[in-house]
This record gives structure tokens, sequence and C-alpha cells, in this order.
């Protein structure tokens, strides 16, 4: 199976923010060349699944890798089932600076905001 890249100007089945994006460049700037951000579902949580970030330098086969302006970011199949739909963004507010992932899946998510219910 071939990796599938969603250009820049494609509407991608999970979109990243123009916040998201400069937040994770000045991340991976930092990092060792070819350093992208990895987006996953896993079981766990307070509301059941929970969603990880991970700083990696391989893409596998089947991942979907999103660009956008200048940086990648890599969803894993089964974590696409989960996500689709879904809004990558970063806030900073009173609480904290953070990913968060506007769902419209979920049914139910935690306050933090990493977690979540189908």
């Amino acid at each position: 199976m071939t990796t599938e890249t969603i250009p820049a100007n494609a509407i991608p089945p999970v979109a990243v923010t123009d916040r998201a994006a400069k937040r994770i460049a000045e991340i991976v700037a930092d990092e060792p060349a070819g350093t992208v951000l990895r987006v996953s579902v896993e079981g766990g949580g307070c509301s059941g699944f929970q969603y990880k970030f991970d700083l990696v330098n391989e893409q596998n086969a089947d991942d979907l890798a999103i660009e956008k302006s200048g940086i990648k970011v890599l969803i894993d199949p089964m974590s696409l089932e989960y996500m689709s739909g879904s809004e990558i963004d970063f806030v900073d507010d009173l609480v904290g600076a953070s990913f968060k992932v506007q769902n419209p899946n979920a049914t139910a998510s935690c306050g933090c905001g990493t977690s979540f219910t189908l």
C-alpha cells in the first residue's frame, strides 16, 4: 500500500489549523531533520479513548500524511477511522498551551480535551 499525502490545497479528512501548523513548525525546528508529528488514537483516558502526539522520523506505508505550511502530520488508518472530519488546533489559554482535537465523532470528551467517547 502506498502512503497517501494530502497536498496543502486539498481538503483533508483531518484539518490542521494555522495555529497548530505554526506550533508544530516551532517544535520540529529543534528536532533532527525529517521529524514530523504523529497523531494517533489509543484506548484509555478518562473518557475511553485518548489522543497521542508523538514526534517521529519514520512514515509508515499506510499513513495519511497531511502537509500544511511546510509541516507534516501523520495519522495511521485505525486512528483516522476515529478522527475523520476532525480539526487539530493549538490553543494557549489560562489553563495552558496544548494541541486540541475538535472531533465531530466524539459524543463526550473530558475537560482537558485529550480523551473522548464515541
